[in-house]
C-alpha cells in the first residue's frame, strides 16, 4: 500500500506536466535554439539573441547581447538609463546574469551611470571572485573594466536635496509607479542554458532600493540540468518567495514550464496576504526546448523566438484555485 501511494505521489508532477497547455501557438522544433523574454519589448532582445544562437554562439553570449539591445533602446522606460528615476530624481540600475554550464552568476545593484549594467554583471561573474557588487563599488568596478558611462556629477546635488528634504523618511506617495523588467532566457544548440535580467526598478523608489531583478532565485535562476526562469512585476512581491528558484525546482519534479509557472503563482498567492493580487509574472524554459509563462493578476504578453519564428504571445492571468484545493 505504501509503495502504491508513493508511486501515485511521484506521478503527480508528471500528470500535471501532461495536462499543461502552453500559450496558444506552435511549439519550438525539437533541438532548435530557443529564446524567451518578458514583455513585447523583449522581442527586440530576442531577435538579437537569436542571431547569436544561429551563428553558433553560446546561450550566455546571446542573452547578454539581447539584454544590451533593450538597455540601449529603453523601449518601455523601465530598462537602462532611459528607465524610471528614483524618488531623488536619478536612475539606479539592477541586473544579473547566470550561466548554466558552470552554474556561474554575476549581479549588480544600485548602479549609476553605466550604459550596460548587464555587461557589468557579466564582468563581476568572470573577472572577480564575487557574485554581487552594489552602489558606488559597482560603478567603480564597471569604470575599471572600461564600460561605457554617462556623466553622473549632477547626482550629488540630487542626493543632497533628497537627504535634506523635510520629510519623515518614508516612501513617496507615488513610489512603485512602473516597474517592468527585461528577462531573457536562452537554450543554445549545444543544449546549454543561460539567463539575463535588467531593470531600472520601481519608479520613484527610495534611493538604494533593490528589487528582485539582481537577486538570484528571485528575478532569475538557471540550472543547466533542468531549465531556467525569469521574473517581472513588483520586486517585493517576487523576492519574498524566491519565485524563479521555485519554478526551476518544479520543473525538476517533471512539470512542463507552463505548469511550473502557474503552480508558482498558486503557491505564492496561497501564502501572500494579497493573494492573486500580487504583481508577479514569470517566463520559463527547460532543456527540452519547452516554454511557458504565467501572471498573477493580468494578461501577460511575452516574446518567444526560434529559427524562422519571432513573435509576441499572451497568457491570461492564472485562474485562482478555490480555497482548500491543491495540485
Amino acid at each position: 500500500m505504501r509503495l502504491r501511494l508513493a508511486a501515485t505521489l511521484f506521478a503527480l508532477p508528471l500528470l500535471a506536466s501532461a495536462c499543461a497547455v502552453p500559450s496558444s501557438g506552435p511549439a519550438a522544433p525539437a533541438g532548435a535554439p530557443l529564446v524567451i523574454a518578458t514583455w513585447p519589448f523583449g522581442k527586440v532582445g530576442n531577435d538579437v539573441a537569436m542571431r547569436y544562437l544561429i551563428e553558433d554562439s553560446t546561450a550566455l553570449d546571446a542573452v547578454e547581447a539581447g539584454v544590451r539591445e533593450v538597455e540601449s533602446l529603453g523601449p518601455d522606460g523601465s530598462v537602462g538609463l532611459a528607465g524610471r528615476p528614483n524618488a531623488a530624481g536619478y536612475v539606479q540600475l539592477d541586473a544579473c546574469i547566470m550561466d548554466g554550464p558552470a552554474h556561474r552568476a554575476g549581479s549588480v545593484a544600485g548602479l549609476e551611470g553605466i550604459v550596460h549594467p548587464i555587461t557589468a554583471a557579466r564582468r563581476v561573474m568572470e573577472k572577480t571572485k564575487h557574485v554581487m557588487l552594489v552602489g558606488e563599488g559597482a560603478r567603480w568596478f564597471a569604470l575599471e573594466q572600461g564600460l561605457e558611462t554617462v556623466d553622473v556629477s549632477g547626482h550629488a546635488a540630487q542626493k543632497e536635496a533628497w537627504r535634506s528634504r523635510d520629510t519623515d523618511g518614508g516612501e513617496p506617495a507615488d513610489a512603485n509607479e512602473g516597474h517592468d523588467t527585461i528577462a531573457v532566457l536562452a537554450l543554445d544548440k549545444f543544449g546549454d542554458l543561460a539567463g539575463a535580467c535588467s531593470t531600472s526598478g520601481a519608479g520613484r523608489k527610495l534611493p538604494g532600493r533593490v528589487g528582485d531583478s539582481p537577486i538570484l532565485g528571485s528575478g532569475l535562476y538557471v540550472d543547466n540540468e533542468v531549465g531556467a526562469a525569469g521574473a517581472t512585476g513588483l520586486g517585493e512581491d517576487i523576492m519574498r518567495h524566491c519565485g524563479t528558484y521555485l519554478i526551476v525546482e518544479l520543473m525538476r519534479q517533471g512539470l512542463h514550464p507552463q505548469a511550473a509557472c502557474e503552480e508558482a503563482i498558486h503557491r505564492i498567492a496561497a501564502r501572500d496576504p494579497l493573494g492573486y493580487q500580487i504583481d508577479a509574472c514569470f517566463v520559463a524554459l527547460d532543456r527540452q526546448g519547452r516554454f511557458g509563462a504565467a501572471a498573477s493578476n493580468q494578461t501577460f504578453p511575452f516574446a518567444v523566438a526560434w529559427p524562422g519564428t519571432s513573435e509576441v504571445r499572451k497568457v491570461p492571468a492564472v485562474t485562482p484555485r478555490s480555497a482548500g484545493s491543491s495540485r
